[in-house]
């Protein structure tokens, strides 16, 4: 039945927390006022994450992994991306240009690292899990592809771009609500440069779900563009500058 008890289900992997899709719907509710109201909180937002996801929207995605023979050796390997298994430090003195390189400086850059991405809960299927995982882990690659920085304004941006290319129902949601809490200036750029340029990217790139970046770290990263079809978006910092320059000018 659509509603039965969690309690009859039981743990699947370490951390699981079993939620029939009443809790689900409930969880997503309460969390998702939770992290509008301060969306600092990155626990609630993980939350809506999983419970809005869950259980077709990730079921699709792991079905388009599936689909792909990438996307089937990493569901096979289950490979993760954190600081145990990413060696940073070498990766930062690599090729220049190569997709190591610039991930490795982007995250110096922005000052995070690979453990800020916290572990699924709410999601009953272990293989669904990973999935959604890995969508969480590979978060950090997605801004060194299109050189989005960790501002709000690139936040909204990477998440419409997330929405176009996996459908992830919390990037979409957080698209649309996050630009309420932003200046009327930082919504006339989404609203003319970047959410036209990530739905665009977005629909015709390769899906990111099935980039197996482990893999590719010694690729130059313009020819991964090239070939996943991606045009890098205007630099949102030197464009915020220039922005605030000008109107210090005229002031």
């Amino acid at each position: 039945m659509l509603f039965n008890s969690a309690r009859k289900l039981v743990p699947r992997y370490p951390g699981h927390v079993p939620t029939n899709l009443l809790q689900q719907a409930l969880l997503a509710a309460g969390s998702g006022l939770g992290s509008f109201l301060d969306p600092t909180r990155q626990d609630f937002i993980a939350v809506v994450g999983e419970t809005t996801v869950s259980p077709y929207f990730v079921g699709r995605l792991r079905d388009v992994m599936l689909s792909d023979e990438t996307g089937r050796r990493i569901l096979r390997d289950r490979p993760r991306m954190t600081s145990t298994s990413l060696d940073v430090e070498a990766l930062a003195v690599s090729r220049p240009n190569s997709v190591g390189r610039v991930y490795a400086e982007w995250l110096a850059r922005e000052g995070v690292s690979p453990d800020t991405r916290l572990p699924v809960r709410y999601i009953n299927d272990p293989e669904c899990a990973y999935v959604f995982q890995r969508y969480r882990e590979c978060h950090d690659f997605y801004h060194a592809l299109t050189g989005l920085p960790i501002v709000r304004e690139g936040e909204i941006a990477l998440k419409m771009f997330e929405f176009a290319n996996l459908v992830i129902p919390m990037a979409g949601i957080g698209a649309i609500l996050a630009p309420l809490r932003i200046s009327a200036d930082q919504r006339r750029r989404l609203r003319t440069i970047y959410f036209p340029w990530a739905v665009r990217n977005g629909l015709s790139c390769k899906s990111l779900i099935n980039i197996y970046w482990e893999e590719i770290m010694d690729r130059d990263m313009d020819d991964l563009r090239a070939e996943l079809g991606i045009e890098t978006p205007p630099d949102l910092r030197d464009l915020r500058k220039r922005e605030k320059k000008e109107k210090k000018e005229k002031a």
